[in-house]
């Protein structure tokens, strides 16, 4: 399809004030930016059924706690990010306290950070990100993280605008923020635009659960969280046939990494026999050096120290300190996969 590009976004409501309760709802009613990575099933946080159950007001059956100081001060920060950019760049930073929609493909809305105006008086979209440094790498070489980047032309789809610059603020170091300009690209625009109306249309509103595709991670943390935990009430599940593939190839790959389990034991005891020798010598030195045949051989051997509780004592911390034992441990819930196999009796 051509896109037509003869439109403005429609201003859909005023997000000055709105509780988030509010702004969560408004969000429901079409995808918004940081939906579009789980759409295109490359969100590094949900799975596309994950996006689907939210969309159709589906609660999970576990419900998880966000890291509401990450959010938070993801949140606050957005001031400064925008103010550092504004600085570095000398372009007019201001913000448009409104939730867009597509005129042409109304289930697309935008609630944007900020905008721009550039010296030359065009205009465009600053979007406002913070993250921990570890995550710098996403970003070296002029990267931008693929979630964050579908989020941007996602934006301007919407807006109808031709390009945003993205920032990202990594400590309180001016030194640790990095920003990266992205142009509109009409034929990604497109790809993005169909993908998105086949799950507003095919999947959302049509009441179809879209397939699992994302990383295995992804997939049995959504099981786990919109199935809950497992009823032993529950009668033995006859599966159907077409899983019997699965079913083999699980079989295989737990067999093959019990295989690289093994020669990962042997490995690790070699490398302790190599050690044995070297300790020895260092005695409770926490460290060594050696030249040999041009190479320099610095070895590190200090002691860690961890506060561990035995099960043995924590039983009698709940024997004897019941209330201390309720007040302070957790009882987590887990599953594991075990997949055994027989030969079927023949008849």
């Amino acid at each position: 399809m051509a896109l037509n590009l003869d439109y403005k976004p429609v201003e859909v409501v005023s997000t000055a004030g709105m509780p988030e309760s509010e702004w969560l709802e408004w969000r429901r009613k079409g995808i918004g930016g940081s939906d579009s990575s789980a759409v295109m099933g490359c969100s590094p946080f949900c799975t596309t059924r994950d996006l689907y159950y939210d969309k159709r007001g589906i609660a999970p059956a576990i419900q998880d706690e966000p890291n509401w100081v990450t959010l938070k001060v993801g949140h606050l920060l957005e001031p400064l990010v925008a103010e550092i950019f504004a600085r570095q760049t000398g372009y007019r930073v201001y913000q448009i306290q409104k939730m867009f929609r597509h005129p042409l493909y109304p289930f697309m809305q935008a609630d944007v950070d900020y905008f721009i105006e550039t010296d030359d008086g065009r205009h465009g979209i600053l979007e406002c990100k913070t993250s921990h440094p570890n995550n710098k790498g996403k970003w070296a070489d002029d990267c931008i993280p693929y979630n964050y980047e579908l989020q941007c032309r996602h934006y301007m789809a919407v807006m109808n605008l031709d390009f945003v610059w993205i920032a990202c603020l990594f400590s309180n170091s001016e030194a640790d923020f990095v920003k990266r300009y992205i142009e509109r690209d009409l034929d990604l625009e497109e790809d993005l635009i169909q993908n998105e109306q086949h799950f507003w249309e095919d999947c959302v509103q049509a009441g179809v659960e879209p397939p699992y595709t994302e990383n295995g991670d992804l997939v049995l943390a959504s099981l786990r969280k919109h199935y809950g935990p497992s009823d032993p009430e529950q009668p033995t599940v006859l599966l159907a046939p077409v899983l019997a593939l699965d079913l083999q190839r699980y079989v295989q790959l737990t067999a093959m990494k019990r295989d690289y389990e093994q020669k990962a034991k042997e490995v690790d005891r070699r490398i302790k026999e190599a050690a044995a020798s070297i300790l020895d010598a260092m005695g409770t030195a926490e460290r060594a050096t050696l030249t040999a045949d041009g190479v320099v051989y610095t070895v590190s051997y200090a002691s860690r120290y961890r506060h561990t509780i035995k099960k043995e004592d924590l039983e009698r911390l709940k024997l004897e300190y019941p209330a201390v034992y309720d007040a302070f441990v957790s009882v987590s819930e887990s599953r594991s996969c075990t997949v055994k196999t027989k030969e079927e009796k023949k008849t």
